[in-house]
């Protein structure tokens, strides 16, 4: 049984469509022209921005009277209104389960937004386990956090896939074991020459493919 060690932003949910989404309706509450969409989405940098960072900057360039905590609030619970599992993707993980594979999150964030989001979307219905890196105490690219993944489901490591849509926590994580790995281009150019995935693809669910490929 294979084990699949799956990144949870961009790769099995859509977090910058649900952030893109909540984006031009805050705009429009605040008055803000949608010409700043562009801006929000660069300051924001794919979720990697500090929220109470993302928050001040927000409140700077639009004068907003209002406490960073409130903004923080928004950044972190607006999003999530968007925030749906793509059926497809479902429906891919579930094939691949029927194969024999054992798909398990691993992903780096908050312990409470992240498993809120696994459960609200019925992510949870469709994959083995779930480890977060701030529950776990270390945080992906580092191996021990995919270690802690494998053990959770009581099994080796060794023989694992890595899927992500990350150049250095899911692929440099996937490089520093020696395992294969997935690397959801997104629309990116790979650009990293200290390593590099075994597959590039578009989305989850040809990675899922492209990896049960390798197992016929």
């Amino acid at each position: 049984m294979p084990l699949v060690l799956i990144a949870l932003d961009d790769t099995l949910l859509d977090r910058s469509g649900a952030f893109r989404l909540w984006a031009k309706g805050f705009l429009d509450e605040i008055g803000a022209p949608q010409d700043d969409l562009d801006w929000l989405l660069s300051v924001d940098a794919d979720g990697l921005t500090p929220r109470w960072d993302l928050a001040d900057l927000i409140r700077e360039r639009y004068a907003l009277r209002i406490p960073s905590i409130d903004v923080v609030d928004e950044l972190h619970e607006g999003p999530l209104a968007f925030e749906k599992l793509d059926p497809l993707v479902g429906c891919a993980l579930k094939i691949a389960t029927d194969a024999g594979f054992v798909p398990v999150v691993v992903t780096n964030g908050q312990t409470d937004i992240q498993e809120a989001r696994i459960r609200r979307t019925g992510l949870d219905r469709y994959v083995a386990d779930w480890v977060i890196s701030e529950q776990a105490g270390v945080s992906k690219p580092n191996p021990r956090i995919f270690a802690m993944a494998a053990q959770r489901v009581r099994m080796r490591l060794g023989g694992a896939w890595v899927v992500g849509d990350s150049p250095e926590a899911d692929i440099g994580g996937a490089a520093a074991m020696g395992l294969p790995s997935v690397w959801l281009h997104r629309g990116r150019d790979w650009m990293d020459r200290r390593f590099a995935p075994t597959r590039v693809v578009g989305n989850v669910i040809q990675g899922l493919s492209a990896i049960m490929a390798t197992a016929r």
